[in-house]
């Protein structure tokens, strides 16, 4: 390959490379948003900067590196309840390999009811509400944004609600505590303090995706890289549990009894079949 064949091959804003002098196809320097990543960054920077890095072209403030950090400690595991963490467990006892059960937990994470794609929804509720509750009161009020039609079904609750619960969840609460608590993050102390006001007009109790869409809006992402990035916090957990419970095996794979208050139990279904 010429010189002249060599340049201008990668086209990017946030991202420049030099070739190696005698290997085009390995980079001599690497540069995301004008910082030298290997000579500079490496070194000087947290993970979660070169991330905000990486998606907003910029480094972030104290305060929005703050937020970030709960956000992503927040929201790394969300627990063998969650349906995402859940499907890496189910592919990991199979024995699929690591690739498979990250996947799993990708799809069964991106959803409107609890996922990703729910996120998105509730942050364009933010750039279209803001922190005006009549706003809030209008767009509540209206029938759920669903997605398009061959991806996505027709939301059953409001975007950044809870499908299910009389009353927040405890988690739910101290994330959204620790956020508003930072300096600089305006929606967030809104929700904080108008919290069961909107969760009164939604009819339902706020949940973690609206927690992580307002902090996301206040941190200046957009929806769809919000919904990117919400995918990509979430992964930890799911890799921790699937390492967990491929060791463990399917004998001590975890289900969760409900207690259903209307079931008529196996004794009554057996004397009404009688």
């Amino acid at each position: 390959m010429s010189a002249e064949m060599g340049k201008d091959v990668i086209r990017s804003k946030l991202w420049e490379e030099s070739a190696e002098p005698d290997n085009p196809f390995t980079a001599n320097a690497c540069f995301c948003s004008g910082y030298d990543v290997y000579g500079q960054v490496l070194q000087q920077a947290t993970y979660l900067e070169y991330v905000y890095l990486l998606f907003r072209g910029e480094r972030p403030s104290g305060p929005v590196l703050r937020s970030l950090e709960i956000l992503a400690i927040a929201i790394a595991n969300p627990g063998p309840r969650d349906p995402s963490v859940h499907a890496a467990m189910s592919a990991s006892v199979g024995g699929s390999p690591a690739a498979a059960a990250l996947m799993a937990a990708l799809a069964a994470g991106a959803g409107v009811s609890g996922g990703a794609r729910e996120v998105y929804q509730a942050m364009q509720l933010w750039a279209q509400c803001g922190c005006v509750f009549e706003a809030w009161q209008t767009a509540l009020a209206a029938p759920s944004m669903g997605g398009k039609m061959q991806v996505w079904p027709e939301a059953e609750h409001p975007p950044g609600f809870a499908a299910y619960g009389g009353r927040c969840a405890q988690p739910v609460l101290q994330t959204l505590a620790a956020l508003s608590a930072n300096v600089g993050l305006g929606c967030t102390q809104w929700l904080a303090d108008s919290r069961e006001r909107l969760e009164t007009i939604a009819d339902h109790p706020l949940a973690m995706p609206g927690v992580i869409a307002v902090a996301l809006t206040d941190m200046g992402f957009t929806p769809t890289a919000g919904e990117m990035l919400s995918l990509l916090l979430r992964l930890p957990g799911a890799a921790a549990h699937a390492l967990e419970q491929g060791e463990t095996g399917y004998r001590h794979f975890p289900f969760f009894s409900l207690d259903i208050g209307n079931d008529p139990g196996p004794v009554q279904k057996a004397v009404e079949k009688a």
